[in-house]
């Protein structure tokens, strides 16, 4: 590793590294006992207040400067400590599934990442770092981090890096990426009528959610595998007597590439519109959230955080070929600046993301394992990054020289 004299930073790496681990170590005991407050105790997007509440407490008492309510979310979180020229943003989430409470670990991802912050903290005023910790609310549902995104939250960093916890093997963070994904509600307005007496008079809206059904399950046949289309039935009538006014339809779509996701997008709001066609009723879609952008994970940031994994004892395997992790908001951060979000295996645990037997596993010695472990992995990372004179520079030129972050505009889809 290239030491950091070329920017007046005297920086011996493996000291640098010997005061994480120390820190991270220090931290253990605090770091599990927020994953665990926080996985025995789940709230739902933008619900998040005791979650944040105990993120705030544990980093504040770590020696941050902490905020909650920030960028328009009243459980959003930011923290920071140093005042070097290049910020790093450590990023937590916290919500949890309705029914199934903390099934996708994100208990173990905001004490991973709480843990980073601390471990970073330690060596922050040796690597020239000012560390920003962000905790986001709203992942599984709502896209906290594209709110957070447009107000701001990420203008001043350079980089910025997260862990999740998975099941099974551990990935190489290189070839782990995620989905793109849209959820759209689509409203078929039709007239009401008594369906013995006067049928004739009505428009079935109820028709209209069938026929949008049977026109994706023959649309999927025809799409790469690489998209998913799911979708499920709202509301399509109450009453066999009564010829339905409204029926509703909720839709996601997914893809590897911004193409093939456009491309299936176009096609599923055809076949929406077919339905309603057909039907004789009219169509509304709406979009409860805004769109997942694809990960695009850092090469150098992924490298460093591999090369912890693999330093911890950690085997790697790739990722298999048009592997799509699921779907998260951190792709549009990704999208933006340099960013990872690995995985970070529970070791011995065979449960399945999103079930019941999951959300046990992220509270039990594997999830506090794999959120202490993905702490020192992050911050390891992130020291190496800001450690490397190469990658330094890339990264501080490519912040110096990005726009304000800028929605997008609404696409022209129907």
């Amino acid at each position: 590793m290239t030491l950091l004299t070329d920017t007046g930073l005297d920086v011996d790496p493996q000291e640098v590294e010997s005061a994480i681990r120390d820190a991270v170590d220090e931290a253990s005991e605090r770091i599990v006992r927020l994953s665990q407050e926080i996985g025995r105790d789940p709230e739902l997007a933008f619900q998040e207040h005791r979650a944040a509440a105990r993120v705030a407490a544990t980093l504040h008492d770590s020696g941050f400067a902490v905020t909650t309510g920030v960028y328009g979310l009243d459980t959003a979180v930011e923290a920071i400590y140093g005042s070097g020229e290049m910020t790093v943003a450590v990023v937590g989430e916290y919500d949890a599934l309705p029914g199934v409470g903390h099934a996708c670990g994100h208990n173990v991802i905001a004490a991973a990442g709480v843990g980073a912050a601390v471990g970073l903290a330690a060596v922050a005023d040796r690597l020239g770092l000012r560390v920003k910790f962000l905790g986001t609310p709203a992942e599984e549902l709502g896209g906290g981090k594209i709110l957070m995104l447009e107000a701001g939250a990420w203008d001043d960093a350079a980089f910025s890096l997260m862990v999740h916890g998975g099941p099974f093997a551990q990935i190489a963070s290189s070839g782990f990426v995620t989905q793109a994904y849209e959820r759209i509600i689509a409203t078929f307005h039709g007239r009401a009528a008594h369906a013995a007496a006067m049928p004739h008079e009505g428009v079935n809206a109820g028709d209209a959610v069938t026929l949008a059904q049977v026109g994706l399950g023959l649309l999927r046949q025809q799409l790469r595998r690489t998209v998913v289309v799911g979708s499920f039935v709202v509301e399509a009538g109450g009453a066999t007597n009564v010829i339905p006014e409204r029926g509703v339809l909720e839709v996601e779509i997914r893809g590897n590439t911004a193409d093939e996701w456009r491309d299936a997008r176009k096609r599923v709001r055809d076949v929406l519109a077919g339905a309603a066609l057909a039907s004789g009723c009219r169509v509304e879609i709406d979009r409860p959230e805004k769109p997942y952008a694809p990960l695009d994970p850092d090469a150098d940031i992924s490298r460093f955080f591999d090369e912890a994994m693999t330093g911890m004892g950690y085997d790697l395997l790739p990722a298999p070929a048009g592997m799509g992790g699921g779907s998260t908001d951190m792709g549009n951060v990704s999208q933006y600046l340099p960013s990872i979000h690995p995985m970070i295996a529970l070791r011995g645990v065979e449960a399945v993301p999103h079930h019941q037997s999951f959300a046990e596993a992220a509270v039990s010695s594997a999830g506090d394992i794999a959120a202490v472990d993905g702490a020192l992995a992050l911050a390891l990372a992130a020291a190496r990054a800001a450690s490397d004179t190469v990658v330094r520079a890339r990264l501080i030129d490519a912040q110096r020289t990005r726009a304000p972050y800028a929605p997008e505009p609404e696409d022209d889809l129907g």
